[in-house]
Formats: C-alpha cells, sequence, structure tokens
C-alpha cells in the first residue's frame, strides 16, 4: 500500500518525521493550509507492483469520513454531515485524464487510489537529470537531481458546495531491478611497455545502471588481474564512480604483448546484480631493442666469371620491436674500401648482397666486407663478409630453373596440404662451353627429391616425397649443386614457404573437465575458464567457444574468454550431477571444432533437516513386554549427503523408561511395562543430522499396550473365607440371598467374569444357586426342617482371558436358622475344613449380541406354542415343590465335625479379616 504524508496537529507528535517530508514537498503554507479548499497530498510506493495495490485513501487522508467512522475535523469548513453519510455524497475525479489511466485507478465514490494494469517503471518515467515537474493534465511525471520521481494528479472532489481541489504527489520508490550494463561487450585499453608501477588509466565506457542510490553500480572488479594489474574506483561530485586500471608490475611487450580479463560491475542491491565485459589490455611498444644479427661473420665464395646482378649473399637481423621502432638499414662500414663498395652491393632495406661489376683480372682475390644494421636511436650491430673470388678461365655449369609452384621474389610458396609428388620446379643443367659432362644434386634438407626427368637429357624435376605440415615446420631452404668433369661446382638456393590452411581443429586441454561446486551458489557463478589450442595460424587458429545442445539453459559461456557460469543456485538435493559438452570452434574455412565434455558435481551443504516418514507414529505393544524388546522403527531421512545426511535419534523425554538405536532407529522399552499402571505412552523423539551447524526435527511416539490376560479376578466380597451370612428358614425360594462380587484389572474379554459353585457342603447346600453373570446367590428350593445349619459353597470366579483364563475361589458360607444364639460355634464350624468334592464345571456365559435381527416371520407360530408348553411345566414343576416342602417336618441340621473344610481364597485381597457379625437374610 502507497504510504501517505501529511500534516498533523502540533498534538501528534509521533507523526513529526512524516510533516517534516511534507514540508521539503510542499512547503510551510501549504501545510497551514491543509483543509482549505487547495490541498496537497503525498504518497509513496516502490515501482514495479501489481493492478490493485492500495495507494492511499483520499476521503480517509483528507478527513472527510462520516462522523461515525472518525473524529470530526475541528478546523474544516465544510458543512455539517446529517447522519452516517454526506448528503449528497462525495465524488472524486481526476481534473482530466491525460495519463492517468495507464498508472493509477480512482475510485469515484471512495476516494482510494489503486495501482493500474500498467506496471510503473522508474527508470522509464523519470529520466536522470531530467529536474523539475511537467504538469499534463490531471497527471504529469516528475524527476529531480535527488532521485526523486513523482507521479503528480489533480483531484476534484465534488458537489460544488464541498468542492475541494487536491493536488496528489506520488513519490516512486526505486528497486533494484536492473543489472549494470557496460555500452560495449569489448574494452580496449593501452598501456606502454615502460609505464612505471602505480599508473593510473581510467577505462572507458564504465557501466551503466539505470537504477539510482545504492541500487547503481557500486564497485567493479576484475576476474583474473594477471598479477599485473589492479583496479581503484573515484566517484566525482555528481556521484558517477570510474573504474581506473593500476599497474602494479613491471610490463614488458617483448614478453607479453596483451591480457584479456573480464571486468565485473556490481550494484548495490539485495541481493546485488552483476554485469560485464571482456577487457583486453594492450602493451604499446617503446623503442627498448636494438638490431642483432644471429651470427658475427659470413663466408661467401664468388666465381670469376659470375653474372652481373647475381646476389651471392644476404644478411639479416632482428628487432624485436615493432613498427617504426623495429625499421632496420644496412649499410657498409667507413673501414670498407670504395673498390669493394663499387664491385659488391647493398641493398639498405633487405641486406642482400649483389655483383655489381664484372669481375676483372685485376681485382682483389679477398675482400672484407663491414656491414652495419642501423636502428633508430641505436648502436649498429655488426657482421663481417669474407668475400673469396675464384678467377676461372672455363665457364662453370649453369642451372636454369623453371618454376611450376607458385614463386615470388625467389621464394616458391606450398600449401601444407599438397599431396605427395607434387612438383615444384623444372631445372636444366647444361655446360656453358659444351665439352664437360654436367652432374646434379640436391642440398638441404626437406621433404623434397630432385630426380632426371626422362626421356630429356639435363632436364631435373624437384618435387615432394612426402605431406608437409606447416604446424611442424614452415620454412625450407634446398638448393641445387651442378659440377662438371673439371670440378667446378654452381649453387641455385630455393627457399620454400608452407602455406598454413585449416587442418586442425581445436584441442582441449582435457577432454573431460571435471568441476564442483557448492549448492545454494550466488547467480552467476564463476565455474571454470575453458581453454583449447589451435595449431593453426592467423584467423584458422582463432577460437570461440559455445555450449553443447545438452547443456542446460542456466549454464552461460563466453565465446571470447570461454568463462563458463551458472546464473541459477543449484540445488544438489533435486539434482547433483551435471553432464554436458562444449565446443571450441576454429575461424578457417570451413571451421573445425572439437568438443569436451563438463562433468559437474554439486556439493553437499547442509541445507535440510532430517525427515520422518510419518509426523505421528503408533505403537501397539502388549504389556509384559520383556526389557530392551523390539517395539518399532522409526524410519527417518536425511536428503543431505555425506555427514550432512548421518542422523542421530534421541528420545526427549521418558527417556529413563524408553531407547533408541541410532543406527537402525528401532524403539526399545527399558523395562517390562504393566498396562495395568499405565495403558499408554507419549513421547517426543528428536532426530539431529552431523551438520555444521546441525539441524533437527522431533516425532511424536505414541505406545499403546494391549491387555494380556495377567490378572486373575479379585474377590471383594465376601471379604473372608471365615465370614457367614444368617439365612432364616423363612426365606422364600427366588429370593436373593448374598453375591459374590469380583473385579479384574484386564479389559476386554480378559476381565469378562463368571462365576459358578464348584463345590457344595451342608445339610442340602443344592438348594442354592448362583448366578453366572452377577454372581448373585439366590434360594432355588424352600428350606426344610432338616435344612438347618451350616451350608458351605466354594464358588469359582474365572475371567474369560486368553490363551488361558485365570480364576479365584472363595468360600461362601451360609447359616440357615432363625437366631445366631452361639457364634463360637459357628466359628468352630469354619475352622473346619470342609470335605468338598470339587465339580469340574467351567461357568458359561452366554454373550449376547446387541443386535438381534428376525428373518422369518414364519416361525412366530412354533415359538408361541413353545412358550405356552415351557410356562405350563415350569408352573407344574413349582407346585409340586411346594407341596413337597410343607409335607416334610422340620428338623435341625446335623452337625458333623470332618464335613466343614475351610477352602483358602485365591487372590490379592487380605484374607484374614472375617466377618464376625451374622448377617440376616429374609423375604421381606
Amino acid at each position: 500500500m502507497g504510504r501517505l504524508h501529511r500534516p498533523r496537529s502540533s498534538t501528534s507528535y509521533r507523526n513529526l518525521p512524516h510533516l517534516f517530508l511534507f514540508f521539503l514537498f510542499v512547503g510551510p503554507f501549504s501545510c497551514l493550509g491543509s483543509y482549505s479548499r487547495a490541498t496537497e497530498l503525498l504518497y509513496s510506493l516502490n515501482e514495479g507492483l501489481p493492478a490493485g495495490v492500495l495507494i492511499g485513501s483520499l476521503a480517509e487522508d483528507l478527513r472527510l469520513l462520516p462522523r461515525s467512522a472518525g473524529r470530526p475535523d475541528p478546523q474544516s469548513q465544510l458543512p455539517e454531515r446529517t447522519g452516517a453519510e454526506w448528503n449528497p455524497p462525495l465524488s472524486f475525479s481526476l481534473a482530466s485524464r491525460g495519463l492517468s489511466g495507464q498508472y493509477v485507478t480512482l475510485d469515484n465514490r471512495s476516494g482510494e487510489l489503486h495501482t493500474s494494469a500498467q506496471e510503473i517503471d522508474r527508470e522509464a518515467l523519470c529520466v536522470e537529470g531530467g529536474g523539475g515537474t511537467a504538469w499534463s493534465g490531471s497527471v504529469s511525471i516528475s524527476s529531480s537531481p535527488s532521485d526523486s520521481c513523482l507521479l503528480l494528479l489533480d483531484v476534484l472532489v465534488l458537489p460544488q458546495e464541498y468542492f475541494r481541489f487536491v493536488k496528489v504527489k506520488i513519490a516512486i520508490r526505486d528497486i533494484n531491478d536492473n543489472a549494470p550494463q557496460f555500452p560495449v561487450s569489448q574494452i580496449s585499453v593501452w598501456v606502454p611497455e615502460n609505464a612505471p608501477v602505480n599508473t593510473r588509466l581510467a577505462i572507458e565506457h564504465p557501466a551503466v545502471d539505470p537504477d539510482v542510490g545504492i541500487n547503481g553500480v557500486q564497485t567493479y572488479r576484475l576476474l583474473d588481474y594477471h598479477g599485473m594489474f589492479t583496479l581503484d574506483v573515484e566517484e566525482n561530485e555528481n556521484g558517477e564512480r570510474t573504474p581506473y586500471l593500476i599497474v602494479m608490475g613491471a610490463l614488458d611487450r617483448e614478453t607479453q604483448d596483451q591480457y584479456v580479463s573480464i571486468i565485473i560491475a556490481e550494484d548495490g542491491g539485495s541481493p546485488p546484480l552483476l554485469g560485464s565485459a571482456t577487457l583486453t589490455i594492450g602493451i604499446s611498444d617503446i623503442n627498448d631493442n636494438c638490431p642483432l644479427f644471429t651470427d658475427s661473420q659470413i663466408n661467401v665464395t664468388v666465381y670469376g666469371n659470375a653474372t652481373v646482378g647475381t646476389p651471392i649473399a644476404a644478411v639479416q637481423a632482428v628487432d624485436k620491436d615493432l613498427g617504426t621502432n623495429a625499421q632496420i638499414t644496412y649499410s657498409y662500414s667507413q673501414k670498407v674500401p670504395q673498390a669493394s663498395k663499387d664491385l659488391f652491393h647493398l641493398d639498405e632495406n633487405t641486406g642482400v648482397i649483389k655483383l655489381f661489376s664484372k669481375i676483372g683480372g685485376s681485382v682483389l682475390e679477398s675482400h672484407k666486407l663491414t656491414i652495419l644494421a642501423n636502428g633508430p636511436g641505436c648502436i649498429p650491430a655488426v657482421i663481417t663478409a669474407l668475400v673469396s673470388i675464384i678467377k676461372v678461365i672455363f665457364r662453370p655449369p649453369e642451372i636454369v630453373p623453371r618454376y611450376i609452384a607458385n614463386e615470388i621474389d625467389g621464394v616458391v610458396y606450398l600449401k601444407e596440404l599438397e599431396p605427395v609428388n607434387t612438383p615444384i620446379a623444372f631445372f636444366t643443367i647444361r655446360d656453358p662451353e659444351g665439352k664437360y659432362k654436367v652432374n646434379c644434386y640436391l642440398d638441404g634438407e626437406g621433404p623434397f627429391r630432385l630426380s632426371p626427368y626422362k626421356p630429356y637429357n639435363n632436364e631435373y624435376l624437384l618435387e615432394t616425397t612426402k605431406p608437409m605440415d606447416y604446424e611442424l615446420q614452415q620454412f625450407y631452404e634446398v638448393a641445387v649443386v651442378a659440377w662438371n668433369s673439371e670440378g667446378f661446382h654452381v649453387k641455385r638456393v630455393i627457399k620454400m614457404q608452407l602455406l598454413d590452411d585449416n587442418d586442425n581443429a581445436p584441442i582441449f586441454l582435457q577432454p573431460l573437465i571435471e568441476l564442483t561446486i557448492e549448492e545454494n551458489n550466488s547467480p552467476n557463478a564463476f565455474l571454470t575458464k575453458l581453454y583449447a589450442t589451435d595449431a593453426d595460424s592467423e584467423e584458422r587458429g582463432q577460437v570461440s567457444y559455445f555450449l553443447g545442445p545438452d547443456a542446460p539453459s542456466y549454464f552461460s559461456l563466453d565465446s571470447v574468454t570461454g568463462i563458463l557460469t551458472v546464473s541459477t543456485q543449484l540445488d544438489r538435493e533435486e539434482k547433483e550431477k551435471y553432464r554436458y559438452t562444449v565446443r571450441a570452434v576454429d575461424c578457417g574455412k570451413p571451421p573445425r571444432e572439437s568438443v569436451a565434455t563438463v562433468a559437474l558435481t554439486v556439493l553437499d551443504k547442509n541445507d535440510n533437516s532430517p525427515r520422518f516418514i510419518n509426523k505421528d507414529f503408533s505403537f501397539f505393544v502388549p504389556e509384559n513386554f520383556p526389557g530392551y524388546g523390539e517395539i518399532g522403527v522409526i524410519s527417518v531421512t536425511d536428503a543431505d549427503a555425506g555427514r550432512n545426511g548421518w542422523v542421530a535419534l534421541s528420545v526427549v523425554n521418558q527417556s529413563d523408561i524408553f531407547v533408541i538405536d541410532t543406527g537402525k532407529g528401532m524403539l526399545r522399552a527399558k523395562v517390562s511395562l504393566d498396562r495395568e499402571q499405565q495403558s499408554s505412552y507419549t513421547l517426543w523423539v528428536e532426530a539431529v543430522d552431523g551438520g555444521e551447524p546441525a539441524l533437527s526435527s522431533t516425532a511424536k511416539i505414541t505406545i499403546l499396550l494391549l491387555d494380556i490376560n495377567d490378572n486373575p479376578p479379585l474377590v471383594l466380597f465376601p471379604q473372608s473365607n471365615m465370614s457367614y451370612l444368617l439365612v432364616l428358614p423363612s426365606t422364600l425360594p427366588g429370593s436373593p440371598v448374598t453375591e459374590v462380587y469380583a473385579v479384574d484389572k484386564d479389559t476386554g474379554m480378559n476381565a469378562v467374569i463368571a462365576y459358578s459353585i464348584i463345590g457344595r457342603r451342608g445339610p442340602r447346600p443344592e438348594s442354592f444357586r448362583i448366578d453366572p453373570k452377577t454372581g448373585n446367590i439366590t434360594l432355588e428350593e424352600a428350606l426344610l426342617q432338616t435344612d438347618y445349619g451350616l451350608h458351605r459353597l466354594l464358588v469359582k470366579v474365572s475371567d474369560h482371558g486368553y490363551p488361558e483364563p485365570l480364576h479365584s475361589t472363595v468360600m461362601v458360607n451360609l447359616f440357615v436358622n432363625d437366631t445366631v444364639s452361639n457364634e463360637s460355634y459357628i466359628e468352630s464350624l469354619l475352622r473346619k475344613e470342609p470335605e468338598i468334592n470339587i465339580e469340574e464345571k467351567e461357568p458359561q456365559i452366554s454373550i449376547e449380541p446387541t443386535h438381534r435381527k428376525v428373518e422369518s416371520v414364519s416361525c412366530m407360530p412354533t415359538l408361541v406354542a413353545l412358550s405356552v408348553i415351557s410356562l405350563g411345566s415350569i408352573t407344574l414343576v413349582t407346585g409340586m415343590g411346594i407341596y413337597i416342602c410343607l409335607r416334610k417336618g422340620e428338623k435341625h441340621p446335623r452337625e458333623d465335625e470332618n464335613s466343614e473344610v475351610q477352602i483358602p481364597l485365591k487372590g490379592k485381597i487380605d484374607l484374614h479379616m472375617r466377618e464376625r457379625k451374622p448377617m440376616d437374610i429374609s423375604n421381606i
């Protein structure tokens, strides 16, 4: 959202900075009249924002909201508003459309300014150095030397009775959306080779960045300083930065005449953006070398019958300088006699010595020619030519060449790719006198052959014997030597220069270029500088570099320097290996190329935390699980490699109970777990990798203990085998007498309890029945006179555990009598151990399903009939039982000392507690 700057009342101290900024743009007088008919508002926003971004609300910032929306302006001269809105409603509009539709939109009702679909580009709107403000209708663009860029609008507030004329200024803030750019891709700087250390040379064509302030160009650097240079940056009063090249070492053009590097301009944005160009530093020549001869003396033989104009020798000096500094002229020393000068002519430019006049009989046979090689500002170099003249009576053999190959000024030019047996020249060997036999041979080294050309006599053909390679040798010099039978020799020197052809492709130093780079690299990161050589000369040996078609688009290769960069951040977890080809292409016709493979390995950084395969882990473990048993595996991965991907696991809480294997991730319990003590555990496991710094993550572990049948039922009532209950003889059949109550700490089927009587002792103990589900003991038959006395029932309380149910037993003592007249007698009976036969009958509990559904209606009549018959049978049996009971007389129970046996209670209850007071049980 745009930021509003407007004056506030003197009591709003927290807005003083905005007030000062407003004074800077609109002046103090507009502040005093901020709520008059003419008002100015200042907003600011970043360039490049999308459409719909709120710049500001004119209604709110002009304090034109209804009373219910805010505190009224005491200085406002507008009329009172009625209700919650203006009446008539306010309307906002631009004074004229102009350019406003391109950059902003104004809501006519709410007065809200938003950015439009036309993106605001500060660099396109405001040209640096423009200065001032140009109004055009309702919208204009303003730029100033202070890097301010303003979008100006005129807004009208209507209707007429509320009329206001508002000037809105929107300051466009710069963002770093432009990289520095050099105006040319190739920059050349010339430095004299005698330039002293710390010589400063301004680099023309500095980089330009349309951004301003810190987002503009801040610094320059060289990719390769070659150990000879450095860069400095100077800033003038206008804030422009110019790079300067500083010489840091002694230069020698003859050692190296050129240095090539990459100059990089960097702005101050975050992240910074870069621009680059190729910087060529040429070393200009000075006259710091003089001509030199390779030899100090040469020996020359001339026959007395030599033809005038015949070259007899040539001297050549070398000057390592260039241009006029390397111009050499040759001259005779003043010590050379004039007669020798007249006989032998010295070409001052080429150093060729020719016979200038015919050798007469009076000519000396030996001449010493001292020759000087002169250079500008140099002491002449000296060489001596000793010329021996052999006077002959007969004319020597003659060698007449006829060249087939191209010959210019005595030099034969051959292509290096010429095939074997390519003819070079014909030579006619003859004796001018016609008296002597003449022979010839080829003197010198090289792939050449001189052979007679049949069927002609004295004709010889000079040809090649094998292919020639310019890269191995460029120049050959051989001589055709002829002699006659008198021993006269003559020599004809042939100079041959090979012409280079594009027969060599560029060669990379390594066919496989293995590189490494850490992931999360900075953009435009330098990878390597490729280098390929081409043995050919001139443009045929100039190499350009290109990426192969399999190279990803975010790799860049400078075609001139061979610098390989990557423009984006690499992520090892996304891709670790890159393999693509690069090409080196020369400038020959047709061009030749070679290919190398770049193998880039992205090195890992610890940028990934360990990751559990699940956020929550749940394990079901049976209770009484043995200590250090395997509960489950906590699986965790780390996308990093090496030590960064090594993960150590540890239990954060409950570490006194649980432990985890770091290597396998196996969770174990140090102790056996009892569900009855704690049914579940919640713990947190932390995974820490081995990086520097280490990264970690946690996961929640829930352990649920499964019940096993490890607890027998616990009888809570009766509390002791020695307790008893008084049962009155008048108790009606079907009446509850007592109950056995037990609980089981297990759960599920392991806690389902069944009750059964497995042993009986007494006058007629079968008169009592126990409910297998509830443990209620009821009287089945009416008590007779003979039923008086102590009835002992051994009750088995069993659960339904798997694989083997557990049980407990308890002795239920029932004393049938009208009263308890002698407790000590009853206690003595209880202390005797009864002889009770154990019934091998397991209690049966039918577990009824919770839902039943009658599928067939046709069974209903049968069920009704069976129910009627069963009810009649039960009524008949009950009546007969009552009749028999009434017929029997009352009989006191017979007391048998050996018939009462105490069965100990199995369970975890204290059996030493017993009930001494009898309980009366009767039918009430």
